[in-house]
């Protein structure tokens, strides 16, 4: 699958402190949205200033998106607007045929993208961030309701403190 914000920037032409500004059109939108599984995605960008050290570079800056999920319990069109910081880091792929040695990543090293020694997709990667940054369960207006009517008790219902209230109820009856 090609993903259509790829956003392709050759190693020979990036520029220490290079500024870029990606704005999604509305195929491209439409693209992410249907990859992510979104109701909508009305728009999306991305501003970000790059660093290189050698073979590595650096993107760090903000996207922004506004876009509409399906509620989980409903189906009902969820808005949300995202507003979020991102680091990336690309760096070569490692050497393969290194032995059985296995790749330890930190904490620190969550956000990081491997590249080929010729390019790196900063818009794929952006686009990977906003799909990290949604809300895994949305819930609309009436989620609650609609579990309420399907006897689906809340959480302060069915919790362990709820069954030891109606134990409680019951031996003073």
């Amino acid at each position: 699958m090609t993903d259509r914000f790829a956003h392709h920037l050759r190693l020979d032409q990036i520029r220490d402190g290079e500024r870029l500004d990606l704005i999604a059109d509305e195929s491209e939108r439409n693209e992410i949205a249907r990859r992510l599984g979104l109701e909508s995605l009305s728009c999306f960008e991305a501003h970000a200033a790059l660093t290189r050290t050698g073979e590595v570079i650096r993107a760090k800056g903000r996207l922004a998106a506004s876009l509409h999920q399906a509620c989980v319990v409903t189906s009902d069109p969820v808005a949300a607007h995202l507003d979020e910081a991102f680091d990336v880091i690309f760096m070569p792929e490692p050497a393969t045929g290194a032995g059985d040695e296995a790749t330890e990543l930190g904490g620190s090293d969550l956000d990081v993208v491997f590249h080929d020694g010729a390019a790196i997709d900063l818009g794929t990667a952006i686009a990977d961030t906003l799909a990290l940054s949604l809300d895994p369960y949305p819930r609309s207006a009436g989620a609650d309701a609609a579990l309420k009517e399907a006897g689906v008790l809340s959480e302060a219902e069915a919790g362990p403190f709820a069954a030891l209230a109606q134990l409680k109820k019951g031996s003073e009856s």
